[in-house]
């Protein structure tokens, strides 16, 4: 058995905003809201970012139009226990999805961070 560190990036909608940094804030906040209801406080929440396509700077993941945001969101988790890979991004997609409903999550990185317990204790 071993620890992951789970990266998932979800696409957040945030509707009736006029800036970019009023819709980052609003989907932090509802995210962070969410995971903290479901006792997921230890899911960390950030914006994504995105390479802009004509010079390669990264800037924040958000994009608005007829004034609905789609906002990249970054949440970051770890697994202890898990039996491979797969099974830990299985995990963290299940914790994180259940206080997430309706949020659509992708895995973008599971990093093995050390062995786990004897015991397969989570």
């Amino acid at each position: 058995m071993s620890n992951y560190h789970v990266v998932m990036e979800a696409a957040w909608l945030v509707r009736d905003v006029e800036g970019i940094d009023d819709a980052i804030g609003v989907a932090v906040s509802e995210s962070g809201r969410r995971l903290n209801e479901a006792d997921k406080e230890y899911v960390d929440v950030e914006v994504g970012l995105t390479d802009c396509p004509a010079c390669g700077e990264p800037f924040d993941s958000a994009f608005i139009a007829a004034s609905t945001a789609l906002v990249g969101l970054v949440l970051e988790i770890d697994i202890f226990n898990a039996e491979n890979e797969e099974h830990a991004t299985r995990i963290a997609k299940s914790e994180v999805g259940g206080a997430l409903r309706d949020v659509p999550l992708e895995v973008i990185q599971a990093i093995e961070t050390g062995e786990g317990d004897e015991e397969g204790e989570e």
